[in-house]
């Protein structure tokens, strides 16, 4: 297994030294989402795009999963963040979960968020995500208070411009099927803010048990 973060490390390890701190890294744990749904979800956003609404698009490559969004942070931290997932994820076997529906974050009558549902039927997202934030709690990140809801951000409205049409548009699809996929593994990303948008470079990819 190539290990992702060993090599970012090595890479970057005398620009690191000649620097007084450390930078910081934005990073997150995320699940990939498999090609076959994220070109469905490519479909329903060009639909929607037509709608002439002010939002900004996430890339449907881009799109993903967030189990635990950290922030910015010390590389310090990259190591225990590591082994925290790897000892909640030894303990899992890989689970199915479902692509479905598309609403907005707070509602759908004012959405600053569009999003495309994710379906853990069987809890055991729930129960991982749950495990790792007692783990992540233990090693200096703060609990997450709200809720968590497993969701795909499919783009955010920077004005209410023909919000009525946009969400029309969505009330079309607001059941649509994307898909059921296989989760078999979680991938620790750091994520570079460019003008052009972000860029995700995986650090480390943990695997369920077989």
């Amino acid at each position: 297994m190539i290990d992702f973060f060993t090599i970012y490390a090595n890479i970057n390890h005398r620009y690191f030294k000649k620097m007084k701190g450390f930078p910081l890294l934005r990073s997150f744990l995320a699940i990939e989402i498999p090609k076959v749904i994220l070109e469905n979800i490519e479909k329903l956003q060009k639909d929607l795009k037509s709608s002439h609404a002010d939002i900004k698009w996430v890339d449907p490559e881009k799109i993903h999963l967030t189990v635990k969004f950290f922030g910015n942070i010390e590389e310090s931290k990259i190591e225990p963040i590591i082994k925290s997932v790897e000892s909640v994820t030894k303990t899992f076997s890989p689970f199915k979960l479902s692509v479905k529906g598309i609403g907005g974050f707070p509602n759908l009558k004012s959405p600053r968020v569009i999003w495309i549902g994710v379906i853990d039927e069987d809890g055991v997202l729930a129960k991982f995500q749950a495990q790792l934030e007692t783990h992540f709690e233990k090693i200096g990140f703060e609990a997450e208070q709200r809720d968590f809801r497993p969701h795909l951000t499919l783009g955010r409205m920077k004005s209410l411009k023909r919000k009525d049409e946009l969400i029309n548009r969505i009330e079309r699809f607001k059941d649509n099927d994307f898909g059921v996929f296989k989760v078999e593994r979680v991938i620790l990303f750091k994520s570079d803010l460019t003008k052009e948008g972000p860029i995700y470079t995986a650090l480390k990819e943990v695997r369920f048990k077989s």
